[in-house]
């Protein structure tokens, strides 16, 4: 069985993120979701909804096989506790797959790293960005 794991934010669901995790589940048998604690978000600004809002948002989509929100202090933790064979990162995240490599050998931690592939919008008015959201809602009710 091949164990896949996508992490992020996942702060107001969007369908950018349902893209995301349904191609991260092409990679594998068993997709396992890490939702970040708002309190380790700092490349930009924190999450609207509770970490176990976003968790159970999370783990109600059909190509996550389990969701957990990641650890207090060390984001490492969880990919230990999972043991997967693919960690495969979002179109748009921040990370360097270069740097997570070399920190997943450090830890004797032997699996690949892959980047999803973006996903365009279907329509003109289709947001696929939390950020845009949150920009269209202040526009028509701030």
């Amino acid at each position: 069985m091949t164990r896949v794991v996508a992490q992020g934010t996942f702060d107001l669901l969007h369908p950018g993120h349902v893209h995301y995790l349904e191609d991260a589940a092409t990679y594998g048998d068993e997709l396992h979701a890490i939702v970040a604690r708002g309190s380790n978000v700092t490349h930009k600004a924190k999450p609207i909804l509770s970490d176990r809002q976003r968790r159970d948002m999370v783990a109600a989509l059909e190509a996550v096989d389990e969701a957990r929100i990641g650890h207090r202090d060390d984001i490492f933790v969880p990919i230990e506790a999972i043991d997967p064979d693919v960690i495969v990162l979002g179109f748009d995240q921040h990370h360097d797959e270069a740097a997570i490599e070399a920190a997943l050998a450090d830890r004797g931690i032997d699996c690949r790293v892959e980047r999803a592939s973006g996903r365009e919008p279907r329509h003109d008015d289709e947001l696929l960005s939390t950020g845009d959201i949150i920009d269209r809602v202040l526009e028509r009710r701030g």
